[in-house]
């Protein structure tokens, strides 16, 4: 019995700190002016994670996180990762819904309003640099 307590502790380290590095990404970055994260811890380890980030174009990231821990590993389950422009138009998502078989980083893979295309889950200060580049891109184009 001990050994499961100890084990528990361990295991919900890994997802505390899982969660714990996504509110320091949102936190530090200066893209962000308002974030509406929810967590919800469950049985077993698991962690979910959604909610959304306003940028400072009024652009919203949703996100979507499942994760587990598994032998004090991090496993994502299910993600998805929503960016929007300020109208609510899909400029692009990564996701690992098992719909895009053909793709070769199948089920992952990143959507854009053309096309889909391979793609590995980004960490999400990857997907905010990835965003910021877009938000310079488009004020560059109105000056």
């Amino acid at each position: 019995m001990a050994g499961n307590t100890l084990c528990h502790s361990i295991c919900h380290k890994v997802i505390e700190k899982f969660a714990e590095e996504i509110d320091s990404t949102v936190s530090s970055s200066p893209i962000v002016i308002s974030s509406n994260i929810q967590k919800y811890f469950g049985p077993e380890n698991t962690l979910y994670l959604k909610g959304n980030l306003v940028l400072i174009d009024f652009s919203i990231l949703e996100i979507a996180i499942f994760a587990s821990e598994l032998r004090s590993n991090l496993i994502i389950d299910k993600y998805r990762l929503h960016y929007m422009d300020s109208n609510r138009r899909m400029l692009f998502r990564y996701d690992n819904a098992s719909h895009h078989p053909e793709i070769i980083s199948y089920p992952h893979h990143k959507h854009t309003p053309n096309e889909v295309m391979p793609a590995s889950m980004p960490l999400l200060q990857d997907v905010l640099n990835e965003i910021s580049a877009i938000i310079i891109e488009n004020s560059s184009k109105k000056s």
